[in-house]
């Protein structure tokens, strides 16, 4: 295993016990639960960062159609969407503690999120409607680059015109506002670290259709 594989197994573990351990001030209505700042905005920001790779490997394939760079497209689209699942997940679960329910369908950060998430899933049920692979690699080429494009729009520029519980929406201050001094230490690390660990799963899974392809075209 590669050196900066250990360097973020390390990195991670420091992360995520410094997290649970570290003492946070007291912020009003958030209290204890604002240790899942921790995870939840760094799982939405490896996301992020995982489907503007695969945006750049779609792109990538049309300009030379290399079927590396299709199965990198949609690897990195897998893994990115398995971190916005667990970022909604860990957004339903703050919910539950800080407003009282699991889902709010009057809360358009919530659902603009699985909106997000639905248009990934789309493009999963694209790559699977076709056999030839060249159509469905360039299809899902097109689609992909559509796909990226929505998701700033919907996680971030709408909601901050909406009226919202969620911070950073109209009228709500931001995390940043809120977040204390003592959280940023961890919070920042924190960013990198599930984005590097979002990286090592995105080469494993990689590497993993990889081999597969290969193993189909012998």
């Amino acid at each position: 295993m590669k050196v900066w594989k250990y360097v973020v197994a390390v990195w991670m573990t420091l992360v995520i016990s410094a997290g649970f351990l570290i003492y946070i001030p007291e912020i009003p209505i958030l209290e204890e639960t604002a240790r899942n700042i921790f995870f939840h905005v760094p799982m939405w920001m490896t996301m992020f960062v995982l489907f503007v790779i695969s945006f750049w490997y779609s792109i990538q394939y049309l300009n030379t159609p290399n079927p590396d760079y299709d199965i990198k497209a949609s690897s990195a689209a897998s893994v990115g969407v398995a971190f916005g699942v667990c970022g909604l997940l860990t957004g339903s679960l703050w919910a539950r503690f800080t407003w009282g329910s699991w889902w709010t369908f009057a809360e358009p950060k919530m659902n603009l999120a699985a909106l997000a998430l639905m248009i990934y899933v789309a493009y999963f049920v694209l790559r699977s409607a076709f056999d030839d692979r060249e159509k469905r690699a360039k299809l899902s080429a097109v689609y992909n680059i559509f796909a990226v494009t929505t998701i700033p729009f919907l996680l971030y520029v709408v909601p901050r015109q909406l009226t919202s519980l969620h911070p950073g929406a109209d009228g709500n201050p931001a995390f940043s506002e809120i977040t204390a001094d003592e959280l940023r230490f961890i919070l920042y690390p924190a960013f990198i670290g599930f984005i590097a660990l979002g990286y090592w799963i995105y080469d494993i899974h990689f590497r993993y259709n990889k081999v597969k392809l290969e193993a189909e075209n012998s």
